[in-house]
């Protein structure tokens, strides 16, 4: 499968570029411009703001080419984190610049995310996803980690400015790979009244097709609400980790170098725990996994045992995380419309992302009336919600992977195939 090795390469490179500059930027921002709390903290919130683009950007990648949307975000995103150190190499670099370039390479990620995971389908036989989504994942998790050590090690060499290009040199790099491909279909053929209606329009079909399929309804609906559980946790999740129970910041980066193993063995072994307990059971035992895990935290105390226990029950959270939601992507890939993959994953991306703004003033509110360890107990409780919404689906009785719609594009088995 040629053209899913070029995905997975494009992938793999804009992920580590990314994760170099999720270092690099911040602290351009704290060490060259002196920048105070509240612009670094404006500079995070900027950051986000353009997944509220989401639909808008599924909607694009259901009606023009996809290879074509992953190549343009791509070289907008190097355009703009090169503007970076071209401003402090002539002395004019601003922190309403790193808004900007903030803002830009958001928004770039946003279409590329949309198209990206929409294409999937289209490289991929349907049989082939479980087994794809779990090499993305893989690579995603390895290329966080190495992007993350990288971009502390450059930051340190050559400076954050600097450090910056290689972020820059990844999305080219990621745009080569995604030229490489091509044997893609084009988007699915509309007649030419539905190409002049209005995004709006397009979005709308959207929503009412993702709230039309019980099953992918109901494990969006799940993803949302353990996002939000998660959310109201991790408001406060490393202040109580370093303040009430003493965890160092050193130990706190073993706690979470620790979790990344399991992560990645999730991501390694979906298809293996798939193929023998089913789809449904591992999708399911994902989400009950969640609200167990936090049980070391809520009992746990300061010493090194406990640190131990925490960094054991993150391990295995993330391990079953993983593997369900690769199961539950290659799920909602199959059963999807080819016409609406992309607004299908916008969906996702909007819901879940969505949940975090509200869950932490949530977190904030609850802090008042019951303090931190009664809104971590809150969270952890919350993340039973979506467990009980798939118990109560046709989710939990899947064995195997259903076929496809009706209609779903199946793409060439070699390279050149008609």
């Amino acid at each position: 499968m040629r053209p899913f090795r070029y995905l997975l390469g494009s992938e793999t490179a804009s992920l580590s570029g990314s994760a170099v500059s999720g270092v690099a930027l911040p602290a351009l921002a704290v060490l060259e411009l002196h920048s105070t709390t509240t612009e670094v903290a404006l500079l995070a919130f900027v950051g986000r703001l353009p997944s509220t683009l989401a639909l808008w950007a599924g909607a694009l990648s259901d009606r023009y080419d996809k290879r074509r949307q992953l190549i343009a975000s791509d070289l907008v995103a190097a355009g703009a984190l090169a503007t970076v150190p071209a401003g402090a190499l002539a002395g004019l670099l601003t922190i309403g610049q790193l808004y900007a370039v903030l803002f830009v390479l958001g928004a770039a990620k946003v279409v590329h995310d949309a198209a990206a995971i929409s294409l999937l389908p289209a490289v991929v036989p349907p049989q082939r996803l479980q087994e794809a989504n779990s090499r993305l994942g893989a690579a995603s998790s390895v290329a966080d980690s190495a992007g993350s050590n990288a971009g502390a090690a450059l930051v340190g060499a050559v400076g954050p400015a600097r450090s910056v290009l290689v972020d820059a040199a990844s999305f080219l790099v990621s745009a080569v790979f995604i030229w490489r491909i091509r044997t893609t279909p084009g988007p699915p053929d509309q007649p030419p009244a539905s190409r002049r209606r209005r995004l709006g329009t397009d979005i709308a079909d959207g929503v009412r097709y993702v709230i039309g399929q019980p099953i992918i309804r109901t494990v969006i609906a799940a993803l949302s609400t353990l996002g939000f559980g998660l959310a109201v946790m991790n408001t406060y999740w490393a202040y109580y980790l370093l303040t009430t129970l003493g965890v160092s910041p050193t130990a706190l980066g073993v706690i979470m170098g620790v979790a990344g193993v399991g992560s990645l063995a999730g991501a390694l072994l979906a298809p293996r725990i798939a193929a023998r307990i089913g789809v449904g059971p591992t999708i399911v035992t994902g989400f009950a996994v969640s609200p167990f895990a936090q049980l070391p935290l809520l009992l746990a105390g300061p010493g090194l045992g406990w640190q131990i226990a925490l960094a054991a029950a993150l391990t295995v959270q993330l391990f079953w995380a993983t593997a369900s939601g690769t199961s539950q992507r290659s799920l909602r890939q199959i059963l999807c419309d080819p016409r609406f993959q992309g607004r299908m994953q916008a969906a996702s991306i909007t819901v879940t992302a969505g949940s975090r703004p509200p869950a932490a003033l949530t977190a904030g509110a609850l802090a008042l009336v019951l303090g931190v360890p009664g809104v971590l107990a809150v969270g952890a409780l919350l993340q039973v919600v979506p467990v009980v919404l798939l118990l109560a689906s046709p989710v939990r009785t899947l064995r195997d992977m259903p076929a496809p719609p009706c209609g779903a594009a199946v793409p060439p088995a070699r390279e050149g195939a008609p």
